[in-house]
């Protein structure tokens, strides 16, 4: 460090240092000021200039070394000189001490911060050079963080000077004239009678929802800004139009049509998206055929005679693809129609804010609905495109099924895709990089359905990085590394499966500047708008889950702030998101695991029961796994649940529904549940609570109550 900087170091150390030593901030506290309210009025009085300077020195002190007291000094501005002297006076200074705490930080961290984490901070530092003043001025006029975490966090970003200076004036304006104003009602307090007085009331009433005028004016002026390009057509031809025809864009569609509004659907491939054709329909498709394979090989266990299952493979494509013509029809064309949508085949283009075009067409619209899916993601493996990889889109062509097949991705895909297949017969393996197979779960989780999948003969290698895909004459096989060593598979068929990309290419979204997150989703607020606030987004290609029910659950919010925002809009809600991995056994979640609450620092307590104790279970030859439920310590309240078991997507809508409505264990416990059900595994977790806080206390007395009665 420079000389320049360590003695600007030393100065600023000093001076803050000396402030809280000389305890200096009882002299920047309401009560201190009321005490010498008279004598500082008279001085101003005798001497308004030099009052004046003296204040105005304190207040760029205060505000430069980012010391506590700038707001009861601003409530003293007012008092003192009068809401518009008060407002000069306040605004100069304020942002001459925002400027000098600014430059502080610019000067002793800035350089040290930029060197250290210039990478991770690029795309801050591009935000700050492109819209930097727009930022600056949203944070001034809608208080999110403390003034002076704005100041030193703006020092260490690329800025310029003198518009930090210029655009901090101007944005705390506002604030400062609502601040002054509350501080000239307090002057003239000198009862109690006068804290009910109007202009005191009016005064905070402004303080508490300035905030929300300013954030609605901060609103107003984006919309404005990213629209101003934009000419608004005087007529539309819908009020709505939604690009993609998945779980979102079906359910938006038939939100818009329920409530009468004119509704465009624009799908380039087959309506009801990849759930219907190519994901969540199918595959337990697949997994039901795989487990009455499964079933018939356990046959003795339930009292049959032994039989030899043999799948036949190209029936149970077949079957795959009748179940989907079956539940096609709750997504067609013609039933959409029937409902009001205006059903479109064709590539959607956005070419501004207010227009859609299609096969040549061009629909005007004052609202647009992107729910455009995703697909899976493939990582640049080498090789890859040689050896005629599958992914879960177009697994569903195979006619004939692999003898080997290699699946790379452990997590929910994987793990179902690898378990079907073995179950039909085919020799299984699942790789992936990470240490644990469905690694968003709870170790204790992920270790249970290893060896469950291990026990029906996958072979699972974790822990494998995939290098490069070759063939040998008609033998594929896959060089992984594993512990610096390399190691080959060879294999038939090869499944990636590691994950899924939003769809935001091709249909306008870069050349129109709808902005994306890091990950690759559409950038969303909390009403589902994109920067452009006419522009929603919902389902996979907006996040942050990748799940069909919450495609659907998305689209309600995204067709009704679109609709009626102009009324009132709705956030959209993730408190209670639960999902499953439809494995045998099942895997179900709902809020946070162990996994999740250690992460984030939330104490909780583990409630178990085994379902190896259900009598169902028992019944059905399916007792295995168990219930695990966190709750806060000490409280019935449920954090979150892990069900795994038979049906563990069906038991969990009990502790989802619980969570939604406040319901706690012992409500769940005083719920009576058919005998024999599986569904009784919730209310013997529930009683598994109950016993771990009996209220011993008052138990002793009743059991020496009891005595007592018996003579």
């Amino acid at each position: 460090m420079d000389t320049k900087k360590i003695i600007a170091l030393l100065v600023v150390v000093c001076l803050v240092v000396g402030f809280f030593f000389f305890d200096l901030g009882t002299y920047l506290t309401l009560d201190y000021f009321n005490q010498q309210k008279a004598a500082i009025h008279n001085f101003y009085l005798e001497s308004p200039w030099q009052t004046a300077l003296i204040y105005f020195l304190i207040y760029v002190a205060v505000t430069g070394l980012s010391l506590p007291g700038a707001a009861v000094m601003t409530l003293a501005g007012g008092a003192i000189f009068g809401l518009w002297w008060g407002v000069l006076v306040v605004s100069f200074a304020s942002t001459l001490g925002a400027t000098i705490a600014f430059l502080v930080s610019r000067l002793l961290l800035r350089d040290w911060v930029q060197k250290r984490f210039g990478q991770n901070l690029k795309t801050i530092n591009q935000g700050i050079e492109k819209d930097g003043p727009f930022y600056l001025f949203t944070l001034r006029l809608v208080p999110v963080f403390p003034f002076f975490v704005i100041n030193l966090l703006m020092g260490l970003t690329p800025i310029r000077v003198l518009q930090f200076f210029f655009v901090s004036q101007l944005g705390m304006l506002p604030g400062t004239f609502v601040y002054v104003n509350a501080g000239t009602q307090l002057a003239q307090v000198d009862s109690v009678g006068g804290i009910l007085s109007p202009g005191l009331l009016l005064s905070f009433a402004l303080l508490g929802i300035f905030p929300l005028l300013a954030k609605r004016l901060v609103s107003f002026v984006k919309a404005r800004q990213v629209l101003s390009r934009h000419q608004r057509p005087k007529q539309f031809d819908a009020n709505m139009v939604v690009i993609g025809a998945g779980s979102g864009g079906l359910v938006a569609s038939y939100i818009a049509a329920a409530v009468k509004a004119k509704v465009s659907l624009i799908e380039k491939h087959k309506m009801g998206g990849d759930c219907l054709n190519t994901g969540c329909v199918p595959s337990k498709a697949l997994i039901r055929s795989a487990k009455i394979n499964h079933y018939l090989k356990r046959a003795e266990e339930f009292g049959l005679h032994p039989v030899t299952a043999k799948a036949n493979f190209p029936e149970v494509m077949r079957r795959i693809q009748g179940v989907i013509q079956q539940v096609e029809p709750h997504d067609s064309v013609e039933r959409y129609t029937q409902l009001g949508v205006d059903c479109v085949q064709g590539e959607a283009k956005i070419v501004s804010p207010y227009c859609v075009e299609v096969n040549g067409r061009k629909i005007y619209t004052p609202n647009i609905v992107i729910a455009t899916g995703a697909r899976p993601f493939v990582p640049p493996i080498d090789g890859a495109d040689q050896i005629g990889y599958l992914t879960s889109d177009t697994i569903w062509q195979l006619e004939k099924q692999p003898e080997r097949l290699l699946v790379i991705g452990a997590g929910p895909i994987g793990c179902e895709l690898a378990q079907s297949f073995s179950r039909l017969g085919s020799n299984v393996t699942l790789l992936d990089l990470a240490p644990k197979i469905m690694p968003r779960e709870d170790e204790e989780v992920s270790a249970y359905m290893h060896d469950c999948l291990v026990d029906e003969g996958v072979e699972i290698r974790v822990s494998h990085k995939p290098v490069v895909f070759a063939q040998q004459q008609d033998q594929k096989y896959l060089d992984a590394e594993y512990q610096g060593e390399q190691i080959r598979i060879d294999f038939d068929e090869v499944i990636i499966a590691v994950g899924r990309k939003a769809n935001t290419e091709g249909f306008g979204l870069q050349e129109l500047g709808v902005e994306l997150t890091p990950q690759g989703t559409v950038q969303v607020n909390e009403y589902l708008q994109t920067n452009y606030p006419n522009i929603y987004a919902c389902g996979d290609v907006a996040g942050p889950y990748q799940f069909t029910h919450t495609a659907s659950h998305q689209a309600w919010y995204a067709a009704v702030n679109a609709l009626f925002g102009r009324f009132k809009k709705f956030k959209v809600d993730y408190s209670v998101i639960p999902w499953a991995t439809f494995t045998d056994p099942e895997v179900a979640r709902v809020g946070l695991n162990e996994q999740d609450a250690n992460q984030q620092g939330v104490a909780y307590e583990v409630t178990r029961f085994e379902i190896e104790e259900l009598d169902r279970a028992i019944a059905d030859g399916e007792n295995r796994g168990y219930v695990k439920v966190l709750t806060v310590p000490g409280k019935d309240r449920i954090l979150g649940v892990t069900i795994v078991g038979y049906h563990a997507s069906e038991l969990i809508a009990e502790y989802i529904l619980a969570m939604k409505q406040g319901i706690g264990l012992n409500k769940i416990l005083g719920t009576i549940h058919i005998y024999p059900t599986l569904s009784e595994a919730n209310k013997f977790a529930a009683g598994n609570w109950k016993r771990a806080h009996t209220p011993e206390k008052l138990l002793g007395f009743v059991k020496k109550f009891h005595a007592l009665m018996r003579g």
